[in-house]
């Protein structure tokens, strides 16, 4: 897929650290049990949360000087329902607003991409079909990342995306059928690392407000 070497460095630098013991008490209080930050180059615009409410902001402006994956979720992943309401304009060609995370084993990294810049991540992948799922239609795809940075550093592993056909800022995602659906060809189902509703961004400008209920 058409992905900037710094987009590949981002890869590198999404690592699932440990919740801080402060956040993670919240974790029986939040909306869905939310209990994990993601806060990748957040910097690079403004990036607010309130983990117990579970809404978050971000907004970037003349261009994105590299790459950034904010959002709110769990750390570890599931097989959950997400229902979120976003307030998302991006004015660029590469950003998602998207359910992301890592599978440990076979290390897997995953997108249900529900809207996105101008990029269609599935330019140039490998087809899976379609999947229907929460009223509408997702392009699936796959791809193989070779010796590329990862959660656990240089490997190969494949990429999951389920891309929906139309674009949407809110609404419920049934995280479980696209799993269900990736499982065909080679998706491991299990052993999750940290689940996410993020927004991720490496050009452009926007802005994001998210709530996740």
């Amino acid at each position: 897929m058409k992905f900037t070497t710094a987009l590949a460095a981002l890869v590198a630098s999404v690592i699932a650290a440990p919740v801080p013991e402060a956040e993670a008490s919240l974790e029986s209080r939040n909306p869905g049990g939310i209990n994990y930050v993601q806060n990748y180059n957040g910097n690079l615009g403004q990036f607010t949360y309130n983990l117990g409410a579970g809404t978050y902001s971000m907004y970037w402006t003349n261009g994105v000087n590299g790459d950034f994956v904010v959002g709110l979720g769990w750390s570890q992943g599931a097989a959950r329902t997400i229902t979120y309401s976003a307030n998302y304009q991006a004015s660029s060609s590469g950003s998602y607003l998207s359910v992301y995370g890592w599978v440990n084993s076979p290390q897997s990294e995953y997108y249900v991409v529900e809207n996105y810049g101008s990029y269609n991540p599935c330019s140039g992948a490998q087809s899976l079909g379609s999947l229907s799922s929460d009223g509408g239609s997702y392009n699936v795809c796959t791809d193989t990342r070779t010796n590329q940075p990862s959660i656990t550093g240089t490997s190969t592993f494949k990429q999951f995306f389920s891309v929906r056909q139309s674009k949407r800022s809110s609404g419920s995602v049934t995280v479980g059928n696209h799993f269900n659906y990736w499982a065909r060809s080679g998706f491991g189902n299990g052993n999750f690392n940290f689940q996410v509703f993020a927004v991720e961004a490496f050009n452009g400008k926007g802005s994001a407000t998210v709530t996740m209920s």
